[in-house]
């Protein structure tokens, strides 16, 4: 520093007034009881939701695209849960058969554990669900214990691929599966089979788009064969 710096600096050390004078404080800053109450209970609501938001989801195992497994969204596992449990609640003696739809299963059992729902699956990782688990291989669509032909008032199914073979062979096992007379059916499948779907099973869509985690490519849809009224986006107008 030169000596003009210095004298300069100098000048500016006297001008400094007492009052700006900055006293040191080893005392850590502390908050108000009021604050600290607000604070806490900040902390104890976020920590609620966090809570919250973790035992809504649901564990669920690995997808194998070998075996084209693609898991539904939260929001759509949640909605469709929720749909059959609002068409259990209309029948007597309710029993529900998830064809190739673990992500379903897995909710409907997580939103009521009481219901009576059998898992069809070709992945036996899924026989951790014990006797709600049956083996399940759609080019054997009737292979299938006796005791299930004619026994469910609700099937949803989601046919692994997207052909017309695939659909076909699933609406074999659909037929196997539901009980006579009052009955539901829900198919998520993708908005190339649309056609096929009415004229196989007598199905319309909804205007509730299902979607899946992994986010694929192809426009997927929920068809049913009951007018869902206003959930689900409600029937779509035929054209």
């Amino acid at each position: 520093m030169d000596s003009r710096t210095r004298d300069s600096a100098d000048d500016i050390t006297d001008c400094v007034s007492p009052q700006s004078e900055v006293v040191e404080d080893d005392d850590p800053p502390m908050l108000s009881s009021q604050a600290l109450e607000a604070l806490k209970e900040f902390l104890a609501e976020k920590n609620h939701s966090t809570v919250q938001e973790s035992s809504a989801q649901v564990a669920l195992v690995s997808e194998d695209w070998r075996l084209s497994q693609f898991w539904y969204d939260r929001y759509t596992a949640e909605t469709v849960a929720k749909e059959v449990l609002t068409l259990c609640h209309s029948l007597d003696s309710p029993s529900v058969a998830c064809i190739a739809c673990p992500t379903l299963y897995a909710y409907l059992k997580k939103m009521d554990s009481g219901l009576p729902a059998q898992i069809l699956e070709y992945d036996k990782r899924f026989e951790q669900h014990g006797s709600e688990f049956t083996f399940y291989d759609y080019n054997q669509p009737e292979d299938l214990p006796i005791s299930l032909n004619h026994s469910y008032s609700i099937v949803v199914a989601d046919p692994p691929y997207l052909s017309k073979e695939c659909l076909e062979k699933v609406s074999q096992t659909i037929s196997f599966l539901l009980r006579p007379g009052k009955s539901y059916l829900l198919l998520l499948t993708g908005e190339v089979q649309k056609d096929k779907a009415a004229e196989l099973l007598g199905l319309r869509p909804c205007g509730f788009r299902p979607q899946h985690s992994s986010k694929l490519g192809n426009e997927f849809r929920l068809f049913t064969n009951y007018d869902p009224g206003t959930r689900l986006g409600g029937w779509e107008p035929e054209q």
